[in-house]
């Protein structure tokens, strides 16, 4: 039977606030070693993704002042997301519709988690996932 997405996630996965500041989000980029987070909304809902790109290119490119920027100033649109009991399959599919190189895990509406290119090359082997990479970087 095919895993789901709660089953190949990485669990655990911490927010930034749609309040909080770019360079503490940056910080925390860097102390998780991670180069996306969530973007998280006082209601605990998920608001967008930030990377680390988006701190260089979409801020301080434009010469936006880091420490009164705000990450959810950054996060666009509604977030791409993945339900907690989908297949890995239907995540890959979604990553490669959207361009996309992680993917929330949303159980109901609460963030739990983060599928990324290379949790679904554990799970879907690196021939399949080299297709999603192609289309992404593409």
């Amino acid at each position: 039977m095919a895993k789901t997405a709660r089953e190949i996630m990485s669990g655990g996965a911490e927010c930034v606030g749609e309040n909080e500041n770019l360079l503490d989000a940056a910080r925390k980029m860097k102390d998780l070693d991670v180069g996306a987070l969530p973007i998280c909304g006082e209601d605990d809902r998920l608001k967008g993704m930030l990377t680390d790109r988006d701190v260089v290119v979409k801020a301080l490119a434009e010469g936006k002042d880091s420490a009164q920027t705000t990450a959810g100033e950054l996060g666009q649109g509604k977030p791409v997301t993945i339900g907690a009991d989908d297949a890995a399959e239907e995540a890959l599919e979604t990553m490669r519709e959207h361009k996309v190189r992680r993917l929330p895990v949303i159980d109901g509406h609460r963030l739990i988690g983060i599928v990324s290119q290379g949790d679904l090359a554990k799970e879907l082997g690196n021939e399949r996932v080299g297709e999603l990479v192609e289309t992404v970087s593409g």
